[in-house]
């Protein structure tokens, strides 16, 4: 079971120094067009995670492993991608990488690609039952297999006592190997973010 490191003051570091260990940092793209408000607490999140991860590193040794939802390539090139789509979490893989961390591809390029095409035909507003289930369980069944090459690959490459970062959206299935201990980052300020969508979709509904 994850710690949820936003609820919890200092674990003690004796308890978690022998082991695999992933930091599980929930991923939050910045909206386009987003309002003022919502960019103050996207950017105070964060700020927050960047140092959490700091505070982690301090107590039980530095990070050895990262990795990213999306990202399909390691090193360098799968630093790119990462600045591409996301400039926070490239700022904080980009702090473990020049203290001598690797990044490591936890994606297949066909999977995360047949995932993503499955997800927009859902989006599309289909009409015929049966075509809605269908693509339905195209999806169900991709997505299983992606989540499961990630596990492998995390499995595979985290080695024994490494610590690694995993960035990915909070609603992900991935069943991590149960010799990992996962830390689940949960900073003040992802409680604000998830208040804010809650309130606009509620007024949202009411202006509807």
């Amino acid at each position: 079971m994850a710690e949820e490191l936003g609820k919890i003051e200092k674990p003690p570091a004796e308890e978690f120094k022998k082991g695999r260990k992933l930091y599980f940092i929930p991923l939050i793209y910045r909206a386009e067009e987003a309002p003022e408000e919502y960019l103050e607490k996207f950017d105070k999140y964060w700020q927050q995670v960047e140092k959490q991860v700091a505070e982690l590193e301090s107590k039980l040794g530095k990070v050895n492993r990262i990795y990213h939802e999306l990202i399909t390539v390691s090193g360098d090139e799968g630093g790119e991608a990462i600045k591409e789509i996301s400039d926070k979490s490239h700022g904080i893989i980009q702090a473990c990488l020049e203290k001598g961390a690797q990044l490591e591809a936890v994606e297949e390029g066909d999977l995360l690609t047949e995932f993503m095409d499955w997800s927009r035909c859902l989006l599309t507003g289909l009409q015929n039952p049966k075509v809605v289930a269908r693509v339905y369980e195209s999806y169900l069944e991709v997505g299983k297999k992606r989540n499961e090459h990630m596990a492998a690959k995390i499995d595979e490459t985290l080695k024994a006592d490494e610590i690694g970062i995993l960035l990915m959206r909070e609603n992900h299935q991935v069943q991590f190997p149960s010799d990992i201990q996962v830390f689940y980052i949960a900073p003040p300020a992802l409680d604000e973010i998830k208040r804010w969508l809650r309130e606009r979709d509620t007024k949202s509904g009411e202006e509807d």
